[in-house]
Order: structure tokens, then C-alpha cells, then sequence
């Protein structure tokens, strides 16, 4: 599958007095706000069972990138870690998908092992639980896209590293696609990205491909 993104962000705020005055002392005009109007791009090939993991630094455009890319991507067969609801009323256990070992194994493999964690409500967890209640809830819905924000950027960098491998498991066993951004490259060894795109402030999105046993991708600038 090729997906390709191309987002360009303009200046169209309201000329006020105040943003008048700071254009004069500044020397900057309209047309040079719009000429300096930040356009993401990228192209990249994913196979089924590909994790895209998208770094850099914050305000580097990693969210739109994302974004766009899930856009591409057919409605029904993705599920966003964001959209995913955090119930009041119903346990864990009772909130993952699949028979009682089926939704156990999704929680430990999101990092979600401890009894009273599984028995408490989502609502109720921490900041760092809920978000891996949420990857076992998407683990768990037999989604083909999975796409994730922030990957394990509230979380202990160990808890963060096991949760990495585990979805490089899970990525390759059962074909899912994973979508993930994050500015923490020091889960790249556990993760093994297959496409991992690098989006500095300036400049284009740099995309390099894993190499793999059957095909050699060799790196592209989109």
C-alpha cells in the first residue's frame, strides 16, 4: 500500500491593531507570513504487519503527519488510541474484546497485568494506565490499523521498552499495521520499526525503510 500526505498550513489570522503593530516593528508582511506556511509531506510503501513509527522534536509535525496518514487509511478497518472511550461504570476486563484469556493476554501485552487494575474502571485508572487500557482495547478489537499518538511517551521508559517489543510481536503474528508517533527514540531497538520517518523543524520528512529478508528498501526523502 503507498500513502502519501501532503498538508500546507497558511497564515490567515485577522490583521488586529496589535498584530499590525508587531508586523511593522518586524517588517513582515502578509504575503511573507504566507510564503513562510509550513507544508508537511511525505510518501512512504507499508506491507500488513508493518509498524510506521514517526519521530522528532515537539512542534515538529509529527501529530500532523499522523493525522494525515490515518486519513488514508479505509474507516472501518482502523481505530485511533484517542477515540477510544474510557467507561465509568464497566471493569476493565469487562471493556476488552475476545473470550476471558483472549482480553487477559490484550492487557498484558498492553502492560496491564495487576489484578486491581483489570477489576478497577478505565475512568478510574491512572493517566499511564488509561493509555494502556486503550492499546489493549485496540489490540483487542481485530482492527487492521492500529494508530497511536504520544506511543508510550507517559510511561516509565522500561514499561515503555517491554511495551515496544510486545507490539513488535503482536505486529508480526497477526499482520496489524501500526501507525505511532513519538519524540522518544529509545525504543527503536524494541520497536524495530519497519518504516520510520524523521521530521526534524525544517526541511522534508526523511523516510527509511527496514530491511527485510525478502525485499531491500532503500531510504527515501519524501
Amino acid at each position: 500500500m503507498k500513502l502519501r500526505v501532503e498538508k500546507r498550513f497558511e497564515w490567515r489570522g485577522e490583521a488586529t491593531q496589535r498584530v499590525r503593530a508587531v508586523m511593522r516593528m518586524f517588517g513582515v508582511s502578509v504575503e511573507r507570513l504566507n510564503e513562510r506556511g509550513v507544508t508537511h509531506r511525505c510518501e512512504l510503501r507499508v506491507e500488513d504487519g508493518d509498524i510506521v513509527y514517526i519521530t522528532g522534536p515537539s512542534g515538529a509535525g509529527k501529530s500532523v503527519l499522523l493525522r494525515e496518514l490515518a486519513g488514508g487509511l479505509p474507516r472501518g478497518e482502523r481505530i485511533n488510541l484517542n477515540d477510544i472511550e474510557l467507561p465509568a461504570s464497566k471493569a476493565v476486563i469487562d471493556c476488552i474484546e475476545g473470550d476471558i484469556i483472549q482480553a487477559l493476554r490484550s492487557l498484558s501485552m498492553a502492560g496491564l497485568s495487576d489484578v486491581f487494575c483489570i477489576l478497577n474502571q478505565p475512568r478510574n485508572l491512572s493517566e499511564g494506565q488509561q493509555y494502556r487500557f486503550r492499546l489493549a482495547a485496540a489490540i483487542s478489537s481485530g482492527k487492521k490499523y492500529i494508530i497511536a499518538d504520544e506511543f508510550c511517551s507517559n510511561l516509565d521508559r522500561i514499561t515503555a521498552a517491554v511495551i515496544s517489543y510486545n507490539v513488535r510481536r503482536f505486529a508480526k503474528r497477526n499482520g496489524t499495521t501500526f501507525f505511532l508517533a513519538s519524540c522518544h527514540e529509545d525504543i527503536l531497538a524494541d520497536l524495530q520499526p519497519d518504516v520510520l520517518i524523521v521530521k526534524e523543524l525544517t526541511g522534508e520528512a526523511e523516510v527509511t525503510y527496514k530491511e527485510k529478508k525478502s525485499t531491500r528498501h532503500k531510504g527515501t526523502r519524501a
